[in-house]
């Protein structure tokens, strides 16, 4: 695993980039972020926010099946409730309703 003091890779920096570009109150997955980016893969991708996602709204980036990050539960769970982002009764994110597709394809990725 990379240091959190080395500077992020390429790949690191574009997961990020997209990172940062979710709305609030909106999440994508790992697996999603690794989809879009054409590249890796959500462990990838969970490595990525693990060494360098403090400085983005990491609480986005979600499991597929609707839970934060383990141990990130919840911080992340304050951030839901003051951005909105759907929830279904067993406090999970509700990904139907809550998952952003990406930037508009005209964006660059």
């Amino acid at each position: 695993m990379p240091r959190p003091d080395s500077h992020p890779t390429e790949y690191a920096e574009r997961v990020l980039d997209i990172v940062e570009r979710i709305p609030p109150g909106r999440v994508m997955a790992y697996g999603d972020i690794a989809e879009l980016l054409g590249e890796g893969g959500p462990r990838q991708v969970g490595t990525v926010m693990a060494v360098w996602g403090g400085g983005v709204p990491w609480w986005r980036v979600i499991r597929a099946d609707g839970t934060p990050a383990p141990g990130l539960e919840v911080r992340a769970r304050s951030h839901y409730a003051a951005e909105g982002t759907p929830l279904r009764p067993s406090g999970r994110v509700d990904m139907a309703a809550a998952r952003w597709e990406g930037p508009d394809p005209s964006e660059a990725v």
